[in-house]
């Protein structure tokens, strides 16, 4: 015997309209030589795993969404905070999906503070739009004097490999980077309504069915301009460029295969760790599960 549960029933209506929300604030210190855990705060669907860190890697955090995408309504907090001194790498898991709504939309805030001569890598795998999907993302930097934070976000647009590209829905993409806490550039991309029309344009993404965006956060991120257009360098089937904007690096990537980008981006994110961060030239192993 079975007991049924009618999507009608109010109560299950309510909780489908306001979707789940997951949060995750993890804060690190520096102590006795060491970054070390200070705070960890997480809330369904969003654990946070420490696995051992590679040679040479600093403390490693892997935030996980264990109800395996989102959907219409589902909400996403991840805060990460590092003390003077600390040095992280933070990595997604795995690629994150975000499914076709039926009219609500996604909302995932990505908030990275770097106190004073904190090292911050926030590495990104994809996030693979589906058909329909409807994503609002804002990330947040807000590095201090002497930090030094890299970050980047990968978005696919539709699932490709089955021959679907993202149609309609809604992708706001919204970068905000501070120093001192002070606002010291913002960007926003907002595509709705008829987006494989808009993303076909030339002047929009010359239809492209991948777009990356990397930020690189510290004092002397405007003299790195040139080591950066380096390190791009010129990969086949992908476009690349690079450039300061009041004191902050920005690099942007599209391609047609997301494959390609996810190569580039990785390449180049190799290089520019160990030149910024004397760390090693090769990506976690969590980026190729």
């Amino acid at each position: 015997m079975f007991d049924g549960i009618s999507p009608s029933d109010p109560t299950v209506a309510q909780a489908i309209v306001r979707g789940v929300h997951g949060r995750a604030e993890i804060g690190l210190c520096r102590r006795d030589g060491r970054t070390r855990l200070a705070h960890l705060y997480q809330h369904d669907p969003l654990r946070v795993l420490f696995p051992y860190p590679a040679p040479g890697d600093p403390l490693t955090v892997v935030p996980v969404t264990t109800s395996g995408g989102l959907v219409g309504g589902d909400t996403l907090n991840v805060e990460i905070a590092l003390s003077p001194g600390a040095e992280a790498l933070v990595l997604p898991q795995a690629a994150e999906k975000i499914y076709r709504s039926a009219g609500s939309d996604c909302h995932v805030t990505v908030d990275l503070q770097a106190a004073a001569d904190a090292r911050l890598e926030w590495l990104p795998q994809e996030t693979i739009l589906f058909d329909g999907a409807r994503l609002r993302r804002e990330t947040t930097v807000d590095a201090a004097a002497g930090a030094r934070v890299l970050a980047g976000e990968i978005l696919v647009l539709g699932r490709l490999a089955r021959g679907e590209r993202l149609t309609h829905g809604l992708v706001r993409e919204c970068w905000t980077v501070r120093r001192d806490g002070r606002p010291v550039w913002a960007d926003a991309l907002h595509l709705e309504g008829d987006i494989g029309e808009t993303t076909r344009r030339a002047a929009v993404l010359d239809g492209a069915g991948a777009f990356a965006t990397a930020v690189y956060v510290a004092d002397d991120a405007p003299t790195e301009l040139a080591t950066a257009r380096r390190m791009l360098g010129e990969p086949e089937r992908v476009r690349a460029a690079a450039t300061a904007v009041n004191g902050v690096l920005v690099m942007r990537w599209i391609a047609a295969d997301p494959a390609d980008l996810r190569a580039a981006f990785g390449a180049f994110w190799c290089a520019m760790r160990a030149h910024l961060f004397a760390r090693p030239a090769a990506l976690p192993r969590l980026w190729h599960v």
